[in-house]
């Protein structure tokens, strides 16, 4: 089973502040639709938006599927790798 990479703690007195995401990556075994039911459940989005992000990532290799926190990301890509789906972890930019 897939497990989410995470970034490591950062000493500059920031971690866990402002935007993280979490991004999921294509893999050839699970099945598209329930990376769609998997996303929804985990981000709480729509079903259109949950497609989208799942093409983007079939299309891509990899698409991001949630902004927030860095915990609440960490726990959205937790759900996600449950079913297999390779997750990563980290800030929304890099300054």
């Amino acid at each position: 089973m897939s497990q989410p990479l995470l970034q490591p703690e950062i000493s500059d007195g920031n971690t866990g502040l402002g935007r993280w995401m979490t991004v999921i990556y294509n893999d050839d075994h699970t099945p598209y639709d329930l990376v769609v039911h998997v996303i929804m459940v985990a981000t709480n989005c729509d079903q259109e938006e949950a497609e989208i992000e799942t093409w983007e990532a079939h299309h891509y290799g990899k698409a991001p599927v949630h902004f927030s926190s860095r915990e609440e990301c960490e726990h959205v890509a937790r759900v996600i790798s449950q079913i297999g789906v390779k997750t990563e972890v980290s800030p929304e930019w890099n300054d």
